[in-house]
């Protein structure tokens, strides 16, 4: 059985490029911070990355700070918050690398903005970064463009710039394990990790210069697709999807459909039919999908997003995410849509 892979938002696969510079850079001996020439040739390709990764955002390479993941880069920004009112805010619909840090009122504080919600692939408006953020009731923002970053241009509305974003590798072929915090702000942030004051002091802790050459690798080669129009490709994908499915099915919900959304995401509903069952069953026929959040254990639990939305929760636990990436085809999307019919009217059958 061939497998389909449907679960980009979550991990997509390794780019070409990004492996090739991956395998490449463990070649290389020598530790960055050392002042040889080994030392040297392993800074130039953490610099290298740098600027690779400062071009698909939109900053200056010296605003790119190294993480281990977007969670880390999260936490950087939020250790922030006595420079911006003293308090960090975040709505419910947020990832939990911002929800982890509690309060969700309003007020002059550090705001949390996702670029997209990696649920429902719903924008912020038109996507812009800052979109629609009342900047002033915010004392500042930190962005999590995970989502956008690779799949779409990175813009700002009206050219003005969060305090912080945060980002991911792995979301668009790098590999895992290595994020970056995009510092806009005048001041260096304060260090959440101390030691050896690598990445200028911001970030302690010895490079991981392989995974850092794959970001930047990644970074580049997601750029020139969205500068092509590859992921104009993905939309129809997603609109075959999503038409092939709503013909089986009147009663399915496509969350956000009206809405602007990634180009590859869809959040499918169907009324009684449990999201976990809907993973398990198509994951047994071959294909990758996935239901609401998972927590670190791997249990499903109900999406917290859709009932934020007003979804109640047996509606909520209802719900897959399908989510493509550039190397799947419309083969595949039909093969999933004719399959995942079957087992709806399977299921309709047996409630019947």
């Amino acid at each position: 059985m061939t497998r389909v892979y449907f679960d980009h938002n979550a991990t997509t696969p390794l780019r070409a490029e990004a492996r090739t510079a991956m395998i490449a850079a463990m070649d290389v001996v020598g530790n960055p911070s050392s002042v040889h020439s080994e030392g040297r040739a392993a800074k130039m390709l953490v610099e290298r990355a740098r600027v690779q990764v400062a071009e698909l955002v939109g900053c200056l390479p010296t605003q790119v700070v190294f993480t281990g993941s977007a969670t880390e880069a999260a936490a950087l920004a939020v250790a922030q918050k006595d420079r911006h009112g003293g308090r960090f805010v975040a709505l419910p619909t947020e990832h939990d690398c911002f929800l982890a840090w509690g309060e969700t009122s309003d007020g002059d504080a550090l705001c949390a903005v996702s670029a997209a919600n990696s649920e429902t692939g719903v924008l912020s408006s038109n996507g812009a970064v800052l979109a629609n953020v009342d900047l002033d009731r915010c004392g500042a923002v930190v962005c999590d463009i995970t989502q956008i970053a690779g799949k779409m241009p990175v813009v700002y509305r009206d050219g003005q710039k969060p305090s912080y974003m945060i980002l991911s590798a792995h979301k668009f072929g790098g590999p895992k394990g290595v994020g970056a915090m995009i510092n806009f702000t005048a001041d260096d942030p304060e260090a959440i990790l101390r030691g050896g004051g690598q990445e200028m002091g911001r970030r302690s802790g010895t490079e991981n210069v392989i995974g850092i050459a794959g970001f930047g690798a990644a970074c580049a080669a997601a750029q020139r697709d969205v500068a092509n129009g590859e992921w104009e490709r993905v939309v129809e994908l997603r609109i075959i999807l999503e038409k092939t499915l709503e013909s089986a099915s009147k009663k399915t919900i496509f969350v956000g459909k009206d809405a602007h959304r990634l180009p590859n995401t869809s959040c499918i509903l169907t009324p009684g039919w449990k999201g976990e069952t809907q993973v398990m069953q198509m994951d047994l026929a071959g294909f990758a999908v996935s239901a609401g959040s998972a927590c670190s254990s791997g249990k499903v639990r109900a999406s917290r997003v859709l009932k934020a939305m007003g979804y109640d929760d047996d509606l909520a636990a209802c719900a897959i995410r399908v989510s493509l990436g550039l190397s799947n085809t419309e083969d595949e999307v039909l093969r999933f849509a004719d399959v995942w019919s079957q087992k709806l009217k399977k299921h309709e059958a047996r409630a019947a």
